[in-house]
């Protein structure tokens, strides 16, 4: 099994210790370092700063979002980042909510099933390189047609910049079943904020759907599902170590979303919490996040979470690995990494 590791989110400014994470990973022979996007920095930028300290490590986004960069737009970063890191990119997109779409971006949230699609259609068109791009879908037209605003002078481009590699591989950012089976069918791997080996089979059905569609990409032999557990805590206090990621929890289930539209909530839903999960959400929307984070029972953190004495997380670590994670996501203290992947790996 391979080794990930996330630099995570920026907040009010750079995470901590980030610059010594994308070094260390590449030194202890992780495989793949991801960064991330939400609104306010984006996940382009640190990777190619802090990534042009590494030498071997594969550099990718989790995720790029689509609404945030037209796909010729995210085609030609990726393929300027492939030079510059001699084919280490791993282009990881996704939709994001509608709240980010139509709040921070100011365009509309129809269909992402479908833009999803056709998005990556484009993207592969331009990294392809074999002819000048055409699409006439949906969501996208190139070039534009006067019938959607186009001038008709539009002329179909073939990118001046021969890609370092024809193909990138693209992951989908991906929650729901629909989602999970399109990442199986149209992409290389699949990137998985929130798992638990309790929902393994229910996510195996949804690959397997994806896989068995005609014309789908990859099987499940050659797919890679990049996950793991939310967060790795060693502490012999196990309600202390819950402490440390029911706010992350309590976030995500109660504020990432709106009611009736929050896709990380769903994912709790589908594990069997959700009377705990409409609690939460209840508290947080109510702008009580105190209440919101104290709502979050310990069994669900222990669901997609290695906390409490090592024994304990080295115990639990098989169950994780004898899923459909073909890289393990090691969210830990670096000062932990050797040990973890030493679990992971042995």
């Amino acid at each position: 099994m391979r080794i990930a590791v996330s630099a995570g989110y920026w907040s009010a400014g750079p995470p901590p210790g980030a610059r010594e994470l994308f070094e260390a990973a590449d030194h202890a022979g992780v495989d793949q370092i991801w960064t991330a996007e939400a609104y306010g920095s984006d996940a382009w930028t640190p990777l190619a700063w802090w990534g042009s300290r590494t030498s071997r490590i594969q550099l990718g986004t989790a995720v790029s979002q689509l609404s945030a960069r037209p796909p010729v737009t995210l085609a030609m970063t990726a393929m300027t980042m492939d030079h510059l890191t001699q084919g280490r990119v791993l282009l990881g997109v996704g939709t994001s909510n509608p709240q980010v779409v139509e709040g921070w971006y100011g365009q509309p949230y129809p269909r992402p099933l479908e833009r999803t699609r056709e998005y990556i259609d484009i993207v592969r068109q331009v990294v392809g390189r074999r002819e000048p791009v055409r699409y006439d879908g949906r969501h996208y037209q190139l070039p534009v047609p006067p019938e959607h605003g186009g001038t008709g002078l539009g002329k179909p481009l073939r990118s001046i910049l021969h890609p370092y590699r024809t193909e990138i591989p693209i992951y989908l950012g991906a929650e729901g079943p629909k989602n999970v089976a399109l990442a199986a069918e149209i992409a290389d791997g699949w990137n998985v904020i929130f798992f638990s080996p309790a929902m393994n089979d229910f996510y195996a059905t949804a690959l397997a759907e994806g896989f068995a569609r005609p014309g789908a990409r990859r099987s499940a032999e050659t797919f890679d599902v990049v996950g793991g557990p939310l967060a790795i805590i060693e502490d012999d206090d196990l309600e202390r170590a819950a402490d440390q990621v029911r706010p992350t929890l309590a976030l995500y289930i109660g504020g990432m979303g709106a009611r009736g539209v929050n896709f990380h909530h769903e994912v709790f839903v589908r594990m069997g919490y959700e009377a705990e999960a409409r609690k939460i959400q209840d508290f947080y929307l109510a702008g009580d996040r105190s209440s919101a984070i104290a709502a979050v029972p310990t069994a669900l953190v222990e669901d997609v979470a290695l906390i409490g004495p090592w024994a304990k997380i080295a115990d639990e670590i098989q169950r994780w690995k004898q899923t459909v994670l073909t890289t393990f996501s090691v969210h830990a203290h670096p000062s932990q990494l050797d040990r973890i992947a030493g679990l992971v790996r042995s």
